[in-house]
């Protein structure tokens, strides 16, 4: 049972002594420490006893030093060694000086968030190593063993990342093929070459538009939707859990991730292609009266396959960076929820910078192949 803070006050020759008794805590203090404060307010000798003293936190032992003053002195306490070290820390505590706040402003402040920017940017390039070290562990773990891959959420996620996103990734590539074969139609008119929006719509829709339009779809759909995944298991405590029985996160969470998107990508930059050519067709028999036939053997003769396996060759790398991206945005969320906020935020625009850079990459080299 829990007994209310208390003291009693005695002298003898000329020293006081306070000799507390109960539960000296949060819940039991009440306004004993207030009383106490009052009672030794003088500057008379004093003696704790406390060896009565049922509990004492730090609340207790706030008000006693509080209470005490300069009068508290380790040799005149009488109380049990956990007490003792108790009064010691928070009277240590109660010492400490605040530090200073220094305002800096002007151009030190601008040098300081230019140094700050630099040393996140050390610390993200060193936390991506880090994750890519734990990857090709599991990843390698996997193929040693395939009874270890995690088929069933694996599936799973082919069909919530990949499939689901059909529609959309169908829709957008029909309106920019649509978009690109008005725009080539309208400015090779004026130089009689409106034949060669077939080409112009070919080579834009199957060696950029499909894979580019597909993956930055999926950065805003599914790198997205990893981080978010991913970051509130860990603000919930649950990949801790997961350590603690024993399984591996990279395993369990990253690589059916990774694998998803690797299988459902190039399926859905086929699917682009064939929607981004369909916008086209309509366009070009619409407004230049050209045939969807004469427009199918014009891209077979002129444009030719090339230009769509070069598009292909671009979804793998694609695939792994955004799925990359987003579960290593996932497993840097803190326990807060502005943190799961900002990764997430970070996710989409860190996987479409990506994409772009990527991209362009692609490009020069597969100009320097003269491809």
């Amino acid at each position: 049972m829990a007994l209310p803070a208390d003291f009693t006050l005695t002298e003898q020759d000329g020293r006081r002594t306070a000799a507390l008794s109960g539960d000296w805590t949060a819940r039991g203090l009440f306004d004993a420490g207030l009383r106490l404060a009052s009672a030794l307010s003088d500057s008379r000798p004093l003696s704790l006893d406390l060896t009565s003293v049922n509990r004492c936190d730090t609340a207790g032992a706030y008000a006693i030093i509080r209470a005490a003053g300069d009068q508290l002195t380790p040799q005149h306490i009488q109380a049990r060694r956990e007490i003792l070290r108790l009064l010691e820390l928070v009277g240590a505590a109660i010492q400490v000086e605040p530090e200073p706040t220094v305002r800096v402003g002007g151009f030190l402040a601008l040098l300081e968030r230019i140094g700050r920017g630099v040393f996140g940017l050390f610390q993200d390039g060193y936390g991506t190593l880090v994750f890519l070290g734990h990857l090709l562990v599991a990843l390698g773990r996997s193929i040693a063993d395939p009874r270890r891959i995690r088929w069933a959420p694996t599936i799973a996620l082919c069909e919530r990342a990949g499939l689901d996103a059909m529609p959309i990734v169908a829709v957008t590539t029909f309106f920019i093929g649509a978009v690109v074969a008005l725009l080539g139609a309208n400015l090779l008119t004026d130089f009689g070459a409106q034949v060669y929006s077939v080409e112009l719509i070919g080579i834009s829709v199957m060696r950029e538009f499909n894979i580019l339009i597909t993956a930055i779809l999926l950065a805003g759909r599914s790198a997205s939707s990893f981080a978010a995944e991913i970051g509130s298991m860990k603000m919930n405590q649950e990949i801790d859990a997961m350590q603690v029985m024993g399984v591996d996160p990279y395993e369990a969470l990253v690589l059916p991730r990774f694998a998803a998107l690797l299988f459902t990508i190039p399926l859905l930059t086929f699917i682009a292609t064939i929607a981004g050519l369909a916008g086209g067709i309509l366009v070009v028999w619409v407004v230049l009266d050209l045939s969807p036939t004469f427009f199918l053997q014009r891209i077979v003769d002129s444009v030719g396959a090339t230009h769509f396996w070069i598009g292909l060759s671009k979804a793998p790398v694609m695939a792994t960076v955004i799925a990359a991206i987003g579960c290593r945005q996932g497993m840097e969320v803190g326990n807060d929820v502005e943190s799961l906020g900002r990764r997430v935020t970070a996710a989409v625009v860190h996987a479409i910078f990506a994409i772009i850079l990527i991209d362009a990459v692609f490009a020069l080299i597969y100009m320097e192949l003269n491809v």
